[in-house]
């Protein structure tokens, strides 16, 4: 947040929780969670998956909430669409949806063999929900 002057109002400059401290626990808790909520909000007739973080635990002292905890730096939402699941459904009339949030260490849009496990091992079927165009 920038101090605001007279008559000025703060003006926030999108650090996110990261202001509040070191990478921990808690705080990535915080991030993740809201970009699942965000993610919710911003879909809300498509299921939100979370791909669970891989984060990093470099050699450094511990603070008060625990050890150091670095997510990986590219948070990412993403909104699929494919051919609808159920096979009674009228595939010209119905698809499939999912959001899925995730997050990664590269901005290279993930592709193929060269996407992370995770996002390669989605469940699809069970995860996502069809509907009606």
């Amino acid at each position: 947040m920038r101090t605001p002057g007279a008559g000025q109002q703060p003006i926030d400059l999108g650090g996110g929780p990261s202001d509040l401290g070191y990478p921990c626990k808690p705080i990535n808790d915080m991030r993740v969670s809201g970009l699942k909520r965000q993610a919710e909000l911003a879909f809300p007739s498509t299921p939100v998956h979370l791909v669970p973080p891989s984060c990093e635990y470099p050699d450094r002292t511990a603070g008060a909430f625990g050890p150091v905890e670095v997510l990986p730096s590219v948070a990412c939402t993403g909104t699929f669409r494919s051919a609808a699941i159920a096979p009674e459904l009228a595939q010209v009339v119905h698809r499939s949806a999912l959001t899925v949030v995730w997050f990664q260490t590269a901005l290279d849009v993930p592709s193929g063999e060269d996407a992370d496990l995770a996002l390669r091992s989605i469940r699809w079927e069970e995860l996502a929900r069809d509907h009606e165009l």
